[in-house]
């Protein structure tokens, strides 16, 4: 007999528990006091059994209810081991670590902050506060379409002020778009892993999404050349930079080869680049390679805040970005020209590129702490695309998706399943996991630490959603 059975025995002789119950709890407290700790390997059922004097069943009762309850972690062939204790994350006004909403990080940067502070009261103090209460002409005043056009000037230098719109937010011109170029039932082009938004203006407007298949470079070009030449799509719309949910980055290849078929067939881009300034270095934009067919799409969502509500479009002429500008005074009437001065303020004075490299650093040094947690678990773009601030995470152990998000959730940490992106009704096994928003950095080590934990000592999968 073990000196861990000797004790368990002294224990069981002198309670009337039920034995498995009581088996359960004597893990639980000897895990508590340090006598057993995280990867400690128990003795098997019949050893038990015989030191326990004790039924096998009642033993085996005894580490089933041990792994209901978080204890332990059984393997066929390896035995059952102590699980790490990763205690949930505490909760912080109401929410733990919400890794489900696609938010840049707030660097907590004092200079930075004060900046920011300054140039919004300045904003206030040196503008007409009447002019910005009023209906202004929908698109951004001069200047507004001008900060617009420098802030883009380094993805799309060949931009005219008639060919440039500012927007309340990048969702508002997918929908604009989407009704202008697609009809109820007619076909719009996607990526078979894409951004949700696209998959609820779909619903909404009547319009079937058609998946491409992706590869290593992106959307197959293949894919897209068949349903040009059979199913007549209205658009393809890309994701194109640090697509969401993936991280991956179309290749300049695959943008080349897409932009060559969308030319011949006369089908127009809409380019969502929402993420486009984040990576120092980037392909050309379709806007560059198919000018004359390419909405080009960005904003300050990904880069500043959600909550600064500005995105430009750049338009493949004057005309039709006449056209657009209709379709989004119909739905949102005009951006905010309050939040309009603001960004165009922060644009012009360098304010935007300060927070950009700032958040940039942030998330680079976040893609960090989630490869020292999840390099053994196959996360992807963290090699290669370091300065992006969400996770793609394969799941390659028991859990399924849904349950490896439940359990979280049970945790306080929020991830995204698969689902979510599919447009092919075959969703990978994977989830999303977002490292921005208001967690901080340790809290974001505290939270990455318990994913890993939780895929290297995985509960009984059926045993964590309740």
């Amino acid at each position: 007999m073990t000196k861990l059975s000797h004790h368990w025995q002294r224990k069981l002789d002198t309670s009337s528990k039920p034995a498995y119950l009581l088996l359960a709890d004597l893990i639980a407290d000897d895990i508590r006091t340090g006598r057993l700790t995280a990867r400690d390997q128990l003795p098997t059922l019949r050893d038990l059994a015989v030191d326990l004097r004790l039924n096998y069943t009642t033993v085996a009762r005894g580490y089933a209810e041990a792994r209901k309850r978080g204890l332990i972690d059984s393997r066929s062939g390896t035995g059952s081991f102590i699980r790490g204790s990763s205690p949930a994350l505490p909760l912080r006004g109401g929410s733990g670590a919400e890794m489900t909403m696609n938010l840049p990080p707030e660097p907590q940067d004092a200079g930075l902050l004060g900046r920011m502070h300054e140039s919004a009261a300045r904003v206030m103090a040196d503008s007409d506060l009447w002019d910005l209460l009023r209906y202004q002409d929908f698109g951004g005043s001069v200047r507004d379409r001008e900060a617009g056009m420098q802030w883009l000037r380094p993805r799309v230098p060949d931009c005219r002020l008639d060919q440039m719109l500012v927007c309340p937010g990048i969702h508002s011109v997918l929908a604009a778009v989407f009704s202008q170029l697609a009809r109820p039932g007619e076909l719009i082009c996607v990526e078979a892993l894409t951004y949700p938004g696209v998959k609820a203006i779909s619903t909404q407007l009547g319009i079937q999404l058609h998946a491409l298949q992706l590869d290593e470079e992106g959307p197959m070009g293949d894919a897209f050349e068949h349903a040009c030449k059979t199913l007549k799509p209205k658009a393809l719309y890309v994701n194109p930079t640090l697509n969401n949910p993936t991280t991956a980055t179309i290749s300049r290849a695959r943008r080349e080869a897409l932009a060559d078929i969308a030319l011949r067939y006369a089908i127009p881009i809409i380019e969502d680049d929402a993420y486009a300034m984040i990576p120092r270095q980037v392909p050309p934009t379709f806007a560059s390679l198919a000018p004359d067919l390419t909405y080009y799409i960005t904003g300050f969502s990904k880069t500043l805040g959600a909550g600064l509500r500005n995105a430009y479009v750049r338009s493949p002429n004057a005309r039709q970005s006449q056209r657009l500008a209709g379709a989004l005074r119909a739905t949102t009437v005009m951006a905010s020209p309050i939040t309009n001065a603001l960004a165009t303020l922060w644009v012009e004075d360098g304010t935007a590129d300060e927070m950009l490299v700032a958040v940039r650093n942030e998330s680079n040094a976040r893609q960090a702490l989630a490869v020292k947690h999840l390099a053994d678990h196959g996360i992807n773009g963290s090699d290669q695309q370091t300065e992006g601030f969400h996770l793609w995470l394969p799941l390659t152990s028991a859990w399924s998706t849904v349950e490896f998000a439940s359990y979280l959730r049970s945790q306080n940490v929020g991830v995204v399943a698969s689902a979510a992106f599919s447009t092919d009704g075959a969703p990978p096994d994977a989830v999303r996991i977002c490292l921005g928003g208001p967690m901080s950095r340790e809290e974001c080590d505290q939270a990455l630490r318990l994913v890993a934990d939780t895929l290297t000592h995985p509960l009984h999968p059926h045993a964590t959603v309740t």
